[in-house]
């Protein structure tokens, strides 16, 4: 027998009743049966939440940015169905394992899969991801570098787990800060019971009853270490048998607890709260240094195969020569103009030409797949990057080399052909600083800029001040434990064995008080004693850490000062050795054809002036990845969210203005 009941005036009437012949009495009992399961398992759903917790951790971040950076960036976690990498797949069929290889928007829900329809709207959002203008010529991807940058910003998976890193740490917050806030703890229970009593009293006693109770609860943690928890019970019980008598009963509960030597005060309270915030920041700025340090390590391999490319090139073009070199070879010989050895050493030397070519291209290739991977791109794709990327650095190296000395560019930088007597003495000529790039700044003054801009350092600075408060919290777990605890309880709870009792009522003169506090002296303090001890060496160690760090960062922007001077003089080397190269495989061919010179002396023209290609291409690169290299070190390279830089200029007064302003906040 099942029978729910509703309180009606001062007597109950029965709702449903499975047993009763009325129909009406049923339909109103199931329509409420039905009410009562939808309301039992309605309920925010899933997807509520997690846009709950999007908004809230989106919130912190844009505060946490605002506060480090003294900006604000879009940021979000959320990826497009429609990625570059999904796109490449499918267009340029290439095979995957399963659809996951796609993409999330791919997947379908599985079993139990919660109440949300997150992989439903991935899959009906048709947004893609950035897609290089230039798009898709013969089903091959186009790439410059400024892509590049781009597309890594968009599909590297390292940059996605970073960002994702950033975000779990402001729900760390967010969950810190919940222990601060008002919190509801309501529970509703409604307890359906029949009950029957037998006594031994010779007469068969028999007691049904129907109970309802409900329980609804407020707690707030203030930052002092006051905590205050009041909660209110009610209970409803009434005897279907025995006239179907009532009653009602009402509790009224209120507990506060205060510390007031060990764990009191807003410092020591609050200090997980505030480490969680100042996470966030630590989090805002090694991101903010990652993009800088990942836009500039994207940009070394995409110019790392750039110049891989130009080797190609060199190999291929050494490989043509080398073959016409043998052909000649050979009609000269049939001539009788040439001995067959030297066939034979221009035969050997096409081989080897055709070796370091076939290697020259598996080189690049293995480059190339490595940079999709950096890119977040299938290694399998079909993709071309920019040669002119070559052409630019040749421009920039063309400048460089007109800032240098009055030498022009055919004039060879050597002591051969000056006339000067061999017994002369011997003076070596030092770079000269006037040749300098306008990145080849003094060695003071960059590491200055270094120290006030590095983000990194600036972070662990802030945990110096971290490892201090750590010394307070940890000092005063070894005070006196003394908490303040007061209660207080009005009203009576009701059940089947008070049905008959008269309604409960609150009232503040009949409640019951308990005022206390309890201690607890420090006669055994082992843990925290040695927990002191222990936050006291961290501090020590922190320091350490930051002398390290910022020792590492001047030996850093030092090598970078002289990767530039290297690279500059490597490049105004290599500029005249090609020159010279060049001019030497004109005369011996010409030598060649007069018969004054040996097949072997044009192989040997011909190595090197592959050679010094080569070392041309590597030294123009060297020193635009030292350029970069340095501005990253010296904590100025501007890297936005989509990607892109911003280079330093030290002519530009603005642009110090606005690195200053940002080296000057301090978490202190």
């Amino acid at each position: 027998m099942f029978v729910l009941y509703i309180s009606k005036r001062k007597g109950f009437k029965p709702l449903l009743n499975i047993s009763s012949k009325n129909p009406l009495l049923r339909v109103r009992g199931f329509v409420f049966c039905l009410c009562t399961l939808l309301l039992f398992f309605s309920g925010c759903s899933s997807k509520h939440w997690r846009v709950q917790a999007d908004k809230a951790a989106e919130n912190i971040i844009k505060r946490a940015q605002q506060d480090a950076l003294g900006r604000t960036e879009p940021f979000t976690i959320e990826t497009p169905a429609q990625t570059l990498r999904r796109k490449l797949i499918l267009e340029q069929d290439l095979p995957y394992a399963v659809k996951a290889s796609l993409g999330s928007g791919d997947l379908e829900p599985i079993e139990h899969w919660p109440q949300d329809d997150y992989l439903e709207q991935k899959h009906k959002n048709n947004t893609l991801d950035y897609v290089p203008d230039t798009a898709f010529t013969s089903q091959t991807l186009f790439i410059t570098l400024t892509d590049a940058l781009k597309i890594s910003a968009h599909n590297s998976r390292d940059f996605q787990s970073r960002k994702e890193s950033v975000f779990r740490t402001a729900l760390a917050l967010d969950l810190e800060d919940d222990e601060f806030r008002s919190t509801f703890a309501g529970t509703w229970r409604t307890i359906f019971s029949s009950n029957w009593t037998d006594e031994d009293n010779g007469n068969g006693y028999h007691l049904e009853a129907l109970e309802h109770r409900g329980t609804l609860g407020w707690s707030k943690k203030f930052r002092t270490g006051l905590e205050f928890t009041t909660s209110v019970a009610l209970d409803l019980v009434e005897l279907l048998s025995n006239e179907g008598q009532f009653s009602r009963g009402i509790v009224l509960d209120s507990t506060i607890s205060m510390p007031l030597l060990r764990g009191a005060g807003w410092h020591i309270v609050s200090e997980p709260l505030t480490q969680a915030e100042r996470n966030v920041l630590y989090a805002i700025y090694e991101f903010e240094r990652y993009k800088r340090t990942f836009a500039v390590d994207v940009a070394s391999s995409y110019l790392g195969v750039v110049r891989q490319m130009d080797e190609v090139r060199n190999a291929e073009d050494n490989y043509r020569r080398l073959i016409a070199a043998g052909r000649r070879a050979r009609r000269m010989a049939d001539a009788g103009r040439l001995p067959e050895i030297q066939v034979d050493q221009a035969s050997q030397d096409e081989l080897r030409a055709r070796n370091r070519w076939i290697a020259a291209r598996q080189n690049f290739a293995e480059r190339l797949d490595s940079l999709k991977i950096r890119l977040g791109l299938p290694t399998d794709s079909f993709i071309e990057l920019d040669h002119k990327e070559m052409n630019r650095m040749a421009e920039r190296s063309t400048q460089l080399l007109e800032k240098m000395d009055d030498d022009n560019s055919e004039k060879v930088y050597t002591t051969l052909g000056d006339f000067i007597p061999a017994d002369s003495p011997v003076d070596l000529k030092e770079p000269d600083p006037k040749d300098a790039g306008p990145l080849e700044l003094d060695e003071k003054e960059a590491v200055k800029i270094a120290l006030e801009n590095r983000l990194d350092l600036r972070t662990i600075a802030a945990k110096v001040y971290d490892a201090q408060r750590k010394v307070i919290v940890a000092a005063n777990g070894l005070l006196t434990q003394a908490d303040l605890q007061g209660s207080g309880t009005w009203g009576a709870s009701r059940s089947s064995g008070s049905a008959t009792s008269p309604d409960a009522n609150i009232t503040m003169d009949e409640g019951d008080y308990t005022a206390r506090i309890d201690l607890d002296l420090p006669f055994e303090r082992t843990r925290e004693r040695n927990q002191y001890r222990q936050s006291l060496i961290n501090l020590e160690e922190s320091v350490r850490s930051l002398q390290n760090l910022e020792d590492q960062v001047k030996l850093q922007v030092r090598g970078n000062l002289r990767s530039l001077l290297e690279s500059r003089e490597s490049v105004r080397i290599q500029s005249k050795a090609v020159y010279l190269a060049k001019r030497r495989v004109d005369s011996t061919n010409l030598f060649l054809e007069a018969g004054r010179a040996e097949i072997r002396d044009l192989l040997d023209a011909q190595e090197d002036l592959v050679s010094a290609r080569n070392s041309l291409t590597s030294a123009l690169i060297n020193y635009r990845i030292a350029e970069l290299e340095l501005q990253q070190n010296m904590g100025v390279l501007q890297v936005g969210a989509s990607g892109l830089w911003t280079e330093y200029i030290p002519e530009s007064p603005k642009l110090e203005e606005k690195i200053n302003q940002n080296s000057k906040r301090s978490f202190e």
